[in-house]
């Protein structure tokens, strides 16, 4: 394990059988366990783009795969603040378990928020929380690309029993999941925008592979395409409609989670990078190398980073218990731009480190190379693109006032 790049060794290992409190000391300590697992195996995950089976493992014996889950339904009660620090941590160590715990955490945040109410899943918060399930996300399908308030597939009824057949360009990890997180439409005769949310389980769909996994980065993610088919009951479906739970709480949790994960993969970048000018600057007579001030600009560019994501975090737990200004121009523009700023700057600060590391960040046989990293990175503009982001916010932009006053 590089010991710069995750240092985590002051923390003790725990077991299952341990009993697990709620506090942030203990959400630091459990989350060490599972980033030093992470680190263990990234690179045969990175170079055999495989699942990053050590961490998830590590994460379920730790319980955190149900942290956010309540307590009275058996996990932690996490917060979005506690989330988000854990996906840092996570991204830091290896970056395929960092997103892959991010998506899960998004889809888990979805079933907190709006299953209450649902004996089905209410009951299947309780088997997150009791038996660590893994949920995946199935929200892209066919040509809609990054769409995801467009769905093709509906969803089939016949009395109480209801099917759906999705070509899924993407699942990441769905092959290693225990249950999927899916939208479609809400019946054969509804429009696109039109749609519902469904939790599913292994033991109710099949997965047919249709395409491979073979990328630049985020390779341990193994989000293949499947054609997914499954049979069930009506009442899998959210019993929320999809458009709320997009912008409550699928957007600004993806968002903040992802955006974590970024500036984990960042950080890890410029602890190399650190690593290298403290040995150049040794080994000169304390003389700077040339890439000194590359070192300088992806540390303010990380500092930036995270501000950004403190910000919105902040701006996020304020409007939590408000589905009104959860929904408002504002927080959607501030909440999908967090997603562009955060991903533009991650890819700045990793080439700033990798400048200040030169041919020895270039390289990847040393021990501050940072291809890893940038290959990685690179996957944070193209992931549900920002280009597309930015034109389907000019309307609502406009209609948004300018502030008047540094405190608005």
């Amino acid at each position: 394990m590089n010991v710069q790049e995750v240092q985590f060794r002051n923390f003790a290992p725990e077991t299952s059988r341990v009993q697990f409190s709620s506090d942030r000391a203990s959400f630091q300590q459990r989350t060490a366990v599972v980033a030093e697992a992470a680190a263990t195996e990234v690179e045969a995950v990175d170079r055999e783009a495989r699942f990053p089976r050590k961490a998830i493992d590590a994460a379920r014996k730790q319980r955190l795969l149900g942290t956010q889950i309540p307590i009275e339904f058996g996990g932690d009660g996490a917060s979005m603040s506690d989330v988000t620090d854990m996906c840092y941590a996570l991204g830091r160590a290896c970056a395929s378990a960092g997103m892959i715990f991010a998506m899960h955490q998004t889809k888990v945040a979805c079933l907190v928020r709006h299953g209450g109410g649902s004996a089905w899943h209410e009951k299947l918060m309780r088997r997150v929380a009791t038996e660590q399930l893994l949920l995946a996300s199935s929200t892209t399908e066919g040509q809609n690309g990054g769409n995801i308030r467009f769905s093709s597939a509906a969803v089939e009824r016949a009395g109480t029993e209801i099917s759906l057949l999705r070509d899924a360009t993407v699942i990441s990890y769905g092959a290693e999941a225990d249950g999927i997180v899916t939208i479609a439409r809400r019946a054969d005769e509804a429009a696109g925008s039109d749609q519902v949310m469904l939790a599913i389980t292994r033991d109710d769909y099949s997965l047919e592979p249709t395409l491979a996994w073979e990328t630049l980065g985020m390779r341990g993610t193994c989000s293949a395409g499947f054609k997914l088919n499954f049979k069930g009951t009506a009442e899998q479906i959210f019993p929320v409609p999809y458009d709320r739970i997009h912008a409550q709480t699928m957007t600004p949790v993806a968002h903040l989670c992802w955006s974590s994960v970024w500036a984990g993969i960042a950080a890890a970048a410029v602890d190399r990078a650190q690593l290298f000018i403290r040995k150049a600057a040794r080994g000169s007579g304390g003389n700077m190398p040339p890439g000194a001030s590359h070192f300088t600009a992806a540390k303010m560019t990380l500092t930036k980073l995270r501000a950004i994501i403190t910000a919105n975090l902040e701006s996020y737990a304020a409007r939590e218990q408000d589905e009104r200004a959860l929904s408002s121009i504002d927080f959607q523009s501030s909440i999908n731009l967090l997603k562009v700023e955060a991903s533009e700057l991650a890819v700045a600060a990793v080439l700033h480190a990798m400048r200040a590391c030169g041919l020895s960040g270039y390289r990847n046989d040393t021990d501050v190379s940072i291809g890893r990293h940038l290959r990685d990175v690179l996957s944070a503009p193209i992931m549900i693109n920002n280009d597309r982001i930015l034109a389907s916010m000019g309307s609502a932009t406009l209609m948004s006032a300018v502030p008047v006053s540094l405190r608005d």
